[in-house]
């Protein structure tokens, strides 16, 4: 048992595989002494001043992926000269978030100091691109993750690459792996999920609780002004008459995400678009980094064999760290999980 949380090695036999485990384990998560819990670690991370520099991002490359007929995903990249010579990270953000996300491009600083091009990923509608598809967005469409890795392999010749997703977005990643399962393309050398919310019907139950309350009514908020903005711009796809029933995140996906997203019920899209249900087939090297006391995804899924019993994955597991947050006591490594990602990417990749 580790001290600072448990885990399962990593999958392979070979001695870089080893000296991944190693490193992993050499620098364990020690939270900023202020901050003590999951809320205070959640609320921190985003409100952190000079987190995230004006003008870092101003010289990436804007990047349009059809990732099938009529849909574009935007996306924002920063490519290393002799491009096709480095790893590749692809950074997929959560739920109501955008490829500038905080911890999106504090991920991106980090993997780009570290050698590697970034492609910063937008999911459907996110970071105002809603004209780039008719549809809405959800949990399910891990398909869009492998149509961009395909993409990037076939048409950029890049040898290796990394996805990395934050909660709703390590829901994602976790799932397209799992359904790639020994299939996986050469290309894709690994993948990294932070604050996965790997079991939706759980994480939905969890944002029910009263602590969760401005969490989650935010979290509804957004996704009614998604349905209004797509109204406007698709008329006759969105009916917005039952939108004042949505305030809930359930109410939602029983209301809109089944409806629009071809599944019988919000629990019926919860059961089939859980990555806990294919994460038993992943065959590549895996990272899961969550907190004990994540506010808003439970911890309990992680304890599930499906995890646990698979020797690709490697579960980073300490007590404190909040949701996306992990706000370190070292000013070197602020915000621990990205640091860590950085050192996955690096040994993966050499």
């Amino acid at each position: 048992m580790d001290p600072h949380g448990s885990r399962t090695p990593l999958g392979g036999s070979t001695e870089r595989l080893r000296e991944m485990e190693h490193q992993i384990s050499a620098r364990p998560f020690r939270p900023h002494p202020l901050l003590r819990n999951g809320h205070a670690q959640t609320l921190a991370a985003w409100a952190w001043p000079g987190r995230v520099h004006p003008d870092e991002t101003h010289g990436d490359e804007t990047r349009l992926f059809e990732v099938e007929p009529g849909v574009r995903l935007l996306a924002r990249c920063r490519w290393h000269e002799e491009r096709t010579a480095r790893a590749t990270v692809v950074l997929v953000h959560g739920l109501g978030g955008s490829c500038d996300a905080p911890y999106i491009i504090g991920a991106a600083r980090l993997a780009y100091a570290a050698g590697a091009n970034v492609v910063r990923l937008n999911q459907r509608n996110c970071g105002g691109t809603e004209h780039l598809t008719p549809t809405l967005y959800h949990s399910g469409m891990s398909g869009d993750l492998a149509a961009v890795v395909r993409e990037l392999a076939a048409q950029d010749g890049l040898e290796r690459i990394l996805v990395a997703g934050f909660s709703m977005g390590g829901n994602l990643t976790l799932k397209m792996a799992g359904e790639m399962g020994e299939d996986a393309p050469p290309s894709l050398i690994g993948v990294c999920a932070v604050s996965p919310a790997l079991d939706l019907a759980a994480t939905v139950a969890n944002l029910e609780r009263r602590s969760n309350y401005a969490y989650e009514k935010t979290f509804a908020r957004g996704l009614r002004r998604l349905v209004v903005r797509k109204k406007e711009l698709f008329p006759d796809l969105y009916d917005t008459r039952d939108l004042a029933r949505a305030r809930t995140v359930r109410d939602f996906d029983e209301l809109y995400t089944a409806r629009y997203g071809g599944f019988a019920s919000a629990d019926d899209y919860y059961a089939r678009a859980s990555a806990i249900q294919v994460a038993h087939r992943i065959s590549i090297p895996t990272l899961v980094i969550h907190a004990q006391d994540d506010p808003l995804v439970p911890f309990a899924p992680l304890r599930r064999p499906e995890l646990r019993n698979n020797p690709h994955i490697s579960l980073v597991t300490p007590p404190r760290g909040g949701h996306v947050a992990f706000v370190s006591a070292s000013k070197v490594e602020r915000f621990w999980a990205e640091h860590l990602l950085a050192r996955f990417l690096r040994l993966l990749s050499t």
